[in-house]
């Protein structure tokens, strides 16, 4: 019979194989077609087994079937399952419609799969050994699934939608020709895209790609150690949350559950860059425990990120950097070891609405974390650092905060401001302690009247003078502008007017200081 000869009828062509005969049988029928042996060494779709023409069908009738298949028997829906089966040729669907539910486990296959611009409803590849998926523009309708498969020279989705979810749990994904593991650019996913336990070695590329729900790489180990990006991700929109992660190892478990007591647990770990700029997250960005290995050059570049919460949990990074420039988050959880050393964090123009450390995490040490951000004098972080403080009921820390920031500025200053700002720190600390002024005032009216009450104060003007009051002699000194009757009327010499002199020179100093710190608090204000 030639090829579509009867095809509409149901019969079977005559150039079948046994293992082809039966799978078109079991397509009709829509029963799952098993070919493997029961030994779990030979049935390894990844071991080097070999598997002989009894278990191997071709790929140009697995196609013929999916395309343009015979109808199913009375009362059965026709679908191609096949278990432990090897595909022979390049299974190529470019362009096609689906309509059969396609479902393959623990199958291997000669050559790659072509799906660019396909149409499905669900395909599930489950447990396969893949050369490489092609499958730019595809669409389905329902689920894509490709959990412990691997994939020998990559994997290609870009601009492809998924309907419903993308699965790709415990999958392994080497490198194409171009470095990249797996190239999802512009890829849509309707609801979630799991990728738990994933191994990828090249760059996994989701540039501009959307999720509906969350993105989990739960437990992933990224690696490139052949370019920069291990991730690249700029313009990611992740209706939910990303989970940057641990997962459970070994264990039956619903994504995101809590592991079971005694389960291992795998960290989510890179090695080479993390690109996120730009991305979107509905509900947060979380990197608790997450492991990052970078080189001098590489970064975890967060530059204008927007997300309701920032779970920023995970490892310090011994080397590269994290940059948060331009980053805007609602509540930034965090703890003091997770952050990079001085030098290798960037925060200009980070906006965080509230802090919530884990752990301890005390004033002292969040200043040194802005001081880390800041190689040069930036007073934006320290400023925004005491608007949340202030915000969140704690003045006193809001006003360490700024006194931190004025210290910070004096550095960077001329000698003279600098001595100058030096005067007004050990005065008044800028303003922000204006309670220390008060004191300066007591001690030295004290110490005036005392050593006053010793001078000798011949009168100005013979018999025209108010009564000798050395206390309030030594006030009217200190107190510039104020005119207290006393020091227009006695003459003092020698050190007494070298004392007068100075105690003036203090009241001055101490109503400047006062004068540039309330300046500082009514511009804040």
């Amino acid at each position: 019979m030639t090829e579509g000869a009867g095809i509409r009828d149901g019969d079977l062509p005559d150039d079948l194989t046994a293992a082809e005969a039966g799978m078109w049988q079991a397509f009709r029928n829509g029963t799952v077609y098993d070919l493997s042996s029961g030994d779990t060494v030979v049935d390894d779709p990844h071991g080097g087994h070999p598997w002989g023409p009894e278990r191997t069908v071709r790929a140009r009738i697995v196609c013929w079937l999916l395309l343009d298949g015979p109808p199913a028997l009375a009362g059965r829906v026709s679908s191609l399952k096949l278990t432990g089966v090897q595909i022979s040729g390049s299974l190529d669907l470019a362009g096609g419609t689906v309509v059969p539910y396609l479902e393959m486990k623990g199958c291997r296959f000669e050559r790659e799969i072509l799906l660019p611009e396909a149409r499905f409803t669900t395909a599930r590849f489950v447990n396969c050994s893949v050369p490489r998926l092609e499958a730019a523009r595809v669409h389905t309708e329902g689920d894509l699934h490709l959990p412990r498969c691997r994939f020998h020279n990559g994997v290609r989705l870009t601009d492809a939608h998924i309907g419903t979810d993308l699965l790709m749990n415990q999958a392994i994904v080497y490198r194409d020709r171009s470095g990249r593991s797996i190239a999802a650019d512009g890829m849509t996913v309707g609801q979630d895209l799991q990728a738990e336990l994933l191994e990828s070695h090249g760059e996994l590329s989701l540039r501009s790609a959307t999720v509906g729900v969350s993105l989990s790489l739960r437990g992933a180990r990224l690696a490139n150690p052949y370019g920069r990006l291990a991730l690249n991700a700029p313009q990611l929109t992740v209706e939910r949350t990303l989970y940057l992660t641990p997962a459970g190892v070994g264990a039956s478990m619903l994504s995101g559950a809590t592991p079971a007591r005694g389960t291992r647990i795998q960290r989510f770990e890179c090695q080479g860059g993390i690109r996120l700029d730009d991305g979107r997250f509905g509900d947060a960005l979380d990197l608790e425990r997450a492991r990052f290995t970078f080189t001098d050059e590489q970064e975890l570049s967060l530059r204008r990120v927007q997300a309701p919460e920032l779970r920023f949990l995970g490892e310090k990074p011994q080397r590269g950097k994290v940059v948060l420039s331009g980053a805007r988050v609602g509540n930034l959880v965090d703890r003091a070891s997770a952050w990079p050393d001085p030098g290798n964090l960037h925060m200009g123009g980070f906006a965080y609405e509230s802090l919530v450390p884990h752990g301890p995490f005390p004033l002292a040490e969040r200043l040194e974390w802005v001081a880390a951000a800041t190689a040069e004098y930036n007073p934006e972080p320290y400023e925004r650092l005491a608007a949340v403080l202030r915000a969140g009921g704690e003045d006193e820390d809001a006003r360490e905060v700024l006194l931190a920031k004025q210290r910070r500025h004096r550095e960077s200053l001329p000698l003279a401001a600098k001595l100058w700002g030096y005067v007004q720190d050990w005065t008044v600390a800028y303003g922000y302690r204006p309670g220390r002024a008060a004191v300066w005032m007591a001690v030295l009216w004290a110490a005036g009247s005392l050593a006053f009450a010793h001078a000798s104060h011949p009168p100005v003007k013979g018999t025209e003078h108010p009564t000798w009051n050395p206390a309030l002699f030594a006030l009217d000194l200190l107190l510039p502008v104020i005119d207290l009757g006393q020091v227009g009327f006695w003459q003092l010499r020698g050190g007494w007017q070298w004392l007068a002199a100075a105690m003036i020179l203090a009241g001055w100093i101490l109503a400047t200081t006062v004068a540039a710190g309330a300046t500082r608090l009514l511009r804040r204000n």
